[in-house]
């Protein structure tokens, strides 16, 4: 495991599970609100997902299982990847109080088994700020690729790298070409008070450019079938996420 790899480990590590409680409430509070529409639960994503059953889908990256279970419940075949013990302890109760299964591999996405899971999978699906977490995207996108069936689709969506330079006021932030690793805070770690955001460890992040990202699909061999931009939520005059849909 990269020395990246280690420190974001760590800090997903870090009361996690907590979190998950204080935002989506117990497994079984947030099984009865997943129930009520799984699909709905997809939000801008749902088209991509329009006829899954018995479909392979590796949810990379998949967290608490908030995408997972109900792609498990329109009788799909999910594969989590995520770095986190504690989001696989969250998943797994989620799972069983919506009544369903996931696979739940806690691993470095650098060190998925490409020989086990060699074009294994009929739909990658990343989502909900992602690449950052990968200082070699190059690599990243050669193990997608590798483990995606031939005629299997990629469904890749995250922070849109605009927010490198501009805050949602519209002021400036940064370089958007700054290549560096940098330490930042777990994305929870917002939701607990002053005191206690001493105490959580960091992670080491990269920020790519879209041009960087859109290569990385292209020279992967992915066919790129689809690029869009979503506003911001707070700012809806700028950026604020996007969607890359690709086919191998």
């Amino acid at each position: 495991m990269s020395e990246q790899s280690k420190l974001n480990k760590v800090a997903w590590e870090h009361r996690a599970y907590e979190f998950w409680d204080i935002r989506d409430g117990e497994p079984n509070k947030k099984a009865e609100e997943i129930l009520k529409n799984p699909k709905e639960c997809l939000k801008n994503h749902q088209k991509y997902f329009e006829d899954i059953s018995e479909k392979k889908i590796a949810n990379l990256c998949g967290s608490n299982g908030r995408k997972a279970i109900p792609l498990a419940l329109m009788e799909a075949n999910v594969t989590v990847f995520d770095i986190s013990d504690e989001n696989k302890k969250y998943a797994l109760e989620l799972a069983e109080c919506a009544n369903t299964s996931i696979n739940y591999i806690v691993c470095d996405l650098y060190n998925i088994d490409t020989v086990r899971y060699n074009n294994y999978f009929d739909i990658l699906y990343l989502e909900g700020g992602i690449l950052h977490y990968f200082n070699d995207i190059a690599k990243l996108m050669r193990i997608l690729y590798a483990i995606l069936k031939p005629g299997g689709k990629m469904i890749l969506s995250d922070f849109h790298p605009f927010r490198k330079c501009v805050d949602t006021g519209g002021g400036a932030q940064g370089s958007y070409f700054d290549t560096e690793l940098h330490n930042g805070d777990v994305a929870y770690k917002k939701f607990f008070n002053k005191e206690e955001q001493e105490t959580f460890p960091d992670c080491l992040l990269r920020f790519y450019t879209i041009s960087e990202i859109i290569n990385s699909v292209i020279e992967s061999c992915f066919i790129l079938k689809k690029f869009d931009e979503q506003p911001n939520f707070e700012n809806t005059n700028i950026p604020g996420e996007f969607t890359i849909l690709a086919e191998k």
